[in-house]
């Protein structure tokens, strides 16, 4: 598919915007684990998702990572196009979470369009709009809601992503999305797993009953 069928805004465009817009496109495959866009200091460029998925996230002085959101298919991220948003004062990374295939566009360009297009201004308020929401929501979560409970909502997320009751994901790696320690999440996992929730092997958590972590999650 071509990249004016993923751009929801393609027909709003003037001629000669969409002839700057598909000159200027890169067209990118990178592999699971690739980081796109490493930080404030990077200006990547928009990118748009055509198929895989992508992390965004924030790491911590100590090491510590948390996710912010993820990217699927038609996804816009802007962040990765930091200098469009100098306003912002944390530093947001993003990479592959599996093999993805995605369009880069030119923070210049697309800043160039938005300043000509009311419609593309309006457009990437409501993603920045949707996006803050997301990191809200996140801050309300580490806040508010105990680790269990975080724990359960993550492992619901996850299998709902992938459509799947077994999850191949490491302790390590659901201690990095949500921003706490390993040890944690190994003492959280067993609990689950002594409670009938959930059955560990290496590498995988199977969701054995999803019923009692909807309950976890919803108390």
């Amino acid at each position: 598919m071509e990249f004016s069928e993923y751009f929801p805004l393609w027909d709003q465009l003037t001629p000669k915007q969409q002839e700057t817009l598909s000159a200027s496109l890169v067209s990118h495959t990178v592999q699971k684990g690739a980081v796109l866009h490493g930080g404030g200091m990077d200006c990547t460029g928009l990118l748009l998702v055509r198929s895989g998925q992508l992390r965004a996230f924030i790491l911590s002085k100590e090491g510590r990572e948390v996710t912010l959101y993820r990217l699927f298919d038609r996804d816009l991220c802007l962040f990765s196009a930091s200098c469009l948003l100098r306003s912002i004062q944390f530093d947001v990374t993003v990479t592959a979470e599996k093999d993805t295939s995605l369009w880069i566009i030119p923070a210049d360009v697309y800043k160039q369009i938005m300043e000509q297009s009311a419609a593309a201004a309006n457009y990437t308020n409501e993603i920045m709009a949707s996006r803050f929401s997301e990191v809200m929501w996140l801050v309300e979560q580490v806040m508010w809601n105990s680790m269990d409970r975080r724990v359960a909502a993550f492992l619901l997320e996850e299998a709902a992503i992938e459509n799947a009751g077994l999850l191949h994901i490491t302790h390590e790696a659901i201690a990095n999305h949500l921003g706490t320690h390993r040890e944690v999440v190994t003492r959280m996992l067993r609990y689950f797993q002594n409670e009938g929730m959930v059955k560990l092997s290496r590498g995988a958590v199977e969701l054995t009953d999803r019923a009692k972590l909807e309950a976890l999650r919803d108390i």
